[in-house]
């Protein structure tokens, strides 16, 4: 009897072959580095399917009564080395391969930093901008109520991601606690510092990007004073990345996020902007600016780049026209395959979000120890472990990426999906 020969990417029969979305550029990442596994890569196929993935019915009462259904998934994709972990995104573009992915390069990242997790990821397909405080409140309490099957502080926990903050974390936390009659700090992190949240989590994803900008700068040679930044999103990750830079005399020449364009080619005033975006909830018309049409932004010269907001953002049609030396990618999954390749045609350092933006996971992972210990560590001292962790894995990636010649990211790749395999390979099969 002929065995089965598995297809180069087997898909979930949920999923549309012809548009495969963001998991298809997590495929065509694992065959990038398939190459680099060696007798690891007999587990490989482990990393293009899913551990598990859950889809379930939001059913809310909204405020005039009426009955709303909204979709919410949570995917795990790997838990070799440990309880599934990443965040929870509110939007309404949410997709299920979008989810698929973000749970993969969760994977990659906790590897990659060496913490104890494996990826998971969570969404709910709504406009959070679209509902009151109460609505939004009854969409994440029944959302946790559907997923706390596969959720826990040792199987999977939540966190913050686009559109959800510490209030929605302490409304999940409470909600999973109710349900199972204790009070579980541990099942969510990134919550507010008195229900058990760590101090440094808020600003943690955004000190990572600066921190592997500056290991990164150090190494090409390119001073951080006076160098010209330009940011996608400028959220909490955009925005404390370029309050960081701007504290280092780095020049934020551009910020662009959902409300516009706004430019300056001398330096933007960082706190002036961060203030304006509190007030009226986007960068447009912030005092002493310029706005710019948006597909401008790629056009900006400048010496780093940060994408900080959705994926796919940098794709083959506007790649080519980055004028940037570095580009640090603040956001999961913002450069497409394809435009990676141009931009490293062009010889544009790319430092990819699976350690780019892992500050964010590594202090989750500090608020995890701390929740289950009850004892908690000072800001300073997150800050000094977090830069620590951070600029290991950086120097490890640079070492690899410079013994194969590749990419960082396919350098990240290899040194997280080894390790991952590798555990897979130790724990074998059951039954």
């Amino acid at each position: 009897m002929q065995a089965n020969v598995p297809q180069k990417h087997p898909l979930p029969s949920y999923l549309d072959p012809n548009d495969l979305g963001p998991w298809g550029d997590f495929l065509q990442q694992v065959d990038r580095v398939t190459p680099y596994l060696g007798k690891l890569g007999r587990w490989v196929e482990t990393l293009k399917r899913p551990k598990r993935t859950l889809i379930v019915d939001v059913p809310i009462m909204m405020d005039d009564g009426r009955i709303a259904h909204f979709e919410g998934y949570r995917v795990q994709h790997n838990t070799s080395r440990g309880p599934g972990k990443g965040g929870v995104r509110f939007h309404q573009d949410v997709t299920l391969s979008e989810v698929m992915a973000l749970s993969a390069w969760m994977s990659v990242k906790n590897a990659a930093v060496n913490v104890p997790y494996g990826g998971a990821k969570g969404g709910i397909r709504v406009n959070p901008q679209l509902l009151t405080d109460a609505e939004l409140e009854r969409v994440t309490r029944r959302y946790t109520s559907e997923i706390g099957l596969i959720i826990g502080p040792t199987k999977d926990i939540p966190a913050p991601d686009v559109n959800t903050n510490e209030r929605v974390m302490a409304w999940m936390m409470d909600t999973y606690s109710m349900n199972v009659g204790e009070t579980a700090t541990g099942v969510v992190t990134g919550k507010p510092i008195d229900l058990g949240g760590s101090l440094g989590r808020r600003e943690a994803t955004g000190r990572g990007v600066f921190i592997v900008g500056c290991e990164a700068s150090q190494r090409i040679g390119m001073p951080i004073q006076g160098a010209r930044i330009a940011i996608q999103g400028f959220g909490n990750v955009g925005g404390v990345t370029g309050k960081l830079f701007a504290e280092a005399g780095a020049l934020v020449v551009a910020v662009q996020d959902h409300s516009g364009t706004v430019y300056h080619p001398g330096g933007l005033d960082v706190t002036t902007l961060l203030a304006h975006v509190a007030a009226h909830g986007g960068v447009n018309g912030c005092p002493g600016t310029e706005s710019l049409p948006s597909d401008q932004f790629w056009d900006i010269e400048c010496e780093i780049m940060v994408p900080a907001a959705l994926e796919r953002q940098i794709t083959e049609a506007n790649a080519g026209r980055i004028r940037a030396k570095m580009v640090i990618e603040g956001a999961n999954g913002p450069t497409t395959p394809m435009a990676d390749d141009i931009l490293t045609d062009r010889g544009v350092l790319v430092i990819p979000d699976v350690i780019a933006n892992a500050g964010g996971v590594t202090v989750s992972y500090f608020e995890w120890v701390q929740d289950f210990s009850s004892f908690f560590w000072s800001e300073d001292e997150i800050n000094e472990r977090l830069g620590k962790i951070m600029r290991g894995a950086f120097g490890a990636i640079w070492q690899v990426a410079s013994d194969h010649r590749v990419s960082l990211r396919t350098a990240t790749f290899i040194i997280a999906c080894q390790r991952i395999l590798h555990a897979r390979d130790l724990r074998g099969l059951y039954p």
